[in-house]
């Protein structure tokens, strides 16, 4: 499965659509520096509770056409609080998706992060990006995004290609690269219909984003470097990108991505 981040000719139709990635409120894991991976499914902590409230009220006037969600209790409760506020997911429907579930951390599942990275030192390999035993590789993992991507191209592609005219698709194809971040909730999607919330995982996330800069070529947002793209996002941490895809006899293609804002968590602190 493989993805073009060059965008094709202009006289191709296109839609561009956002897609806002959001990492799941705390848990008592999280507060405690323990990994919970997949065998532990914690739900949010009363802190986490509060994240989502406040992730929530920050999206509330942000429209969505679509949300998919790790089937992890801590990423349901998150998505369902945030929908609760959202007047425009009154009529959505929660597509849970394992696909979207955080990384298997094998025999370190409910120990201390701490130990995973002394196993890591030991090993002569940093953490993140240690595999501890019984767990998920990084390519793993990858091709767990890539496969979800691809299953969300084509699930948007069937329900919204139809519904945007074919000038309306070609005047939605090329976002200006340069279009202010304002620091608003609903920066890079004004305008533009159809957006995916996605709530999930913070490693996941990270090898999310890896793959899409380093595979998708996706654009950095303006004032950040590798070392902030690639780090983890705090507990409701929002990421934002703009994707364009294009219709071809076999389906959708991506043709284009890039980064709005990253690991955004302004809402958390207000």
């Amino acid at each position: 499965m493989r993805f073009t981040s060059v965008l094709q000719p202009r006289s191709m139709t296109a839609l561009t659509f956002g897609l806002t990635l959001v990492r799941h409120g705390e848990t008592q894991y999280n507060k405690d520096g323990l990994l919970q991976g997949q065998a532990i499914d914690a739900a949010l902590s009363k802190i986490g509770l509060q994240q989502a409230e406040a992730a929530g009220r920050y999206l509330n006037n942000v429209k969505f056409s679509n949300v998919f969600v790790s089937d992890m209790l801590r990423a349901k409760q998150t998505a369902e609080t945030i929908m609760k506020h959202n007047s425009s997911c009154s009529g959505l429907q929660m597509a849970c998706d394992p696909l979207l579930k955080e990384i298997s951390f094998g025999i370190a599942e409910g120990g201390r992060i701490q130990d995973v990275r002394e196993m890591a030192k030991a090993a002569g390999q940093s953490f993140p990006g240690f595999t501890p035993p019984g767990g998920e590789t990084q390519e793993q993992v990858k091709e767990r995004v890539k496969e979800f991507l691809e299953k969300m191209l084509q699930q948007i592609g069937a329900e919204h290609w139809r519904e945007r005219g074919e000038d309306e698709r070609t005047s939605l194809s090329a976002p200006p690269e340069t279009s202010p971040v304002e620091g608003k909730a609903d920066d890079g999607v004004r305008g533009v219909p159809v957006h995916a919330l996605v709530v999930t995982h913070g490693a996941y996330m990270c090898v999310a984003v890896r793959y899409f800069v380093e595979e998708l070529q996706c654009s950095f947002p303006p004032g950040s470097d590798r070392a902030h793209m690639f780090s983890l996002s705090p507990n409701t941490g929002l990421c934002r990108f703009i994707l364009t895809m294009r219709k071809e006899d076999n389906g959708f293609k991506l043709s284009g991505i890039r980064c709005v804002f990253i690991h955004r968590g302004d809402h958390v602190k207000q």
